[in-house]
């Protein structure tokens, strides 16, 4: 099927300024929306009684979120600032105020019940989460030379924001951390055998190194099941576990323990904090390790518990 020649220029504009891939397929599909609801009509065609039309469709007859809402007015900004060059201004819409939320929170039985009805890598995983503070894009993205077991430290590239960052690790999962390496570097040596071995890098990276991709140190400790097509620059290569393959598990995991709280892979991460804190945690030192740029964003957690400490030890080691 032939592409779009205007799409395609939108993925050139995304992908010249970096953009990640997560927000390509979603900017692109947003996108893609509003030419079709608006009968296929050029954007250049188009204007501000179009867009307010459409945004106007998604929040009363979609009855989409908030926050998609957003996602979709960001994409076609994006689309009139770069590729129309063209400024939208005087719209009669804003974007929708997000209702600021409690997060949820489980507590050490809850955490440990979980646990307890996943095996394997979806139990590190998780452990991760909670044990470290990570978000699961930050977990999955794990490469095995970010592990340093010596000074009990995981090295975050690139977290949100694009921010590089440290995090405690927990003694308890040592064992558990070399165990899936082993695995790894046994699939390693499998995908070298068969002609393959390389892993999925940024552009950037893959250009500069070159074959060095195929080191160990840089596969991921979680990969996935099976080789694929790099987006990008055509290679083949094995990425690393798709999240949807961790929710499905976790899901299960959930009901098998019989709570009934909105679980997801970011509760584990809130779990975190609130935890730290409610031990004696200074909250600066939480911000730091969960990454935060603003401390009011770390602050939502103290009014969870209603409390701010100092002392900072992982959660995992008091399971």
């Amino acid at each position: 099927m032939p592409r779009s020649p205007f799409l395609e220029a939108v993925r050139t504009e995304i992908r010249t300024r970096h953009y990640s891939l997560k927000t390509e397929k979603s900017y692109l599909y947003w996108i893609r929306q509003f030419i079709l609801f608006n009968d296929k009509k050029h954007p250049s065609e188009m204007g501000n009684a179009e867009i307010e039309r459409f945004l106007n469709h998604l929040a009363v007859n979609r009855a989409v979120s908030s926050a998609t809402q957003n996602q979709a007015l960001c994409a076609i900004i994006f689309v009139y600032r770069h590729v129309v060059k063209k400024e939208i201004e005087g719209l009669q819409y804003r974007f929708a105020k997000k209702p600021r939320r409690l997060p949820t929170v489980l507590n050490q039985q809850e955490v440990s019940s979980i646990l307890n009805h996943l095996d394997s890598k979806y139990w590190l995983i998780t452990a991760l989460l909670y044990g470290c503070g990570l978000r699961i894009s930050e977990a999955l993205s794990l490469r095995v030379k970010d592990v340093d077991l010596a000074s009990q430290n995981l090295f975050i590239h690139s977290g949100k924001g694009q921010k590089d960052r440290y995090t405690l690790l927990p003694r308890g999962l040592n064992a558990e951390m070399e165990a899936q390496a082993a695995r790894v570097k046994a699939l390693h040596e499998d995908d070298l055998l068969e002609g393959y071995g390389m892993t999925s890098v940024p552009k950037a990276l893959h250009r500069k190194f070159g074959s060095a991709m195929k080191d160990f140190a840089w596969q991921y400790l979680f990969p996935s099941t099976s080789r694929c097509v790099h987006p990008y620059d055509g290679y083949i290569c094995r990425h690393h576990l798709h999240h949807s393959a961790y929710s499905k598990q976790l899901r299960q995991a959930v009901v098998a323990s019989g709570i009934t709280k909105r679980v997801t892979a970011h509760t584990f991460r809130h779990a975190f904090a609130t935890e730290l804190l409610r031990t004696g945690s200074d909250i600066r030192t939480v911000q730091d390790i969960l990454g935060h740029s603003d401390i009011r964003t770390t602050e939502i957690y103290t009014h969870v518990i209603g409390d701010r400490r100092a002392g900072t030890i992982s959660p995992f080691d008091r399971l």
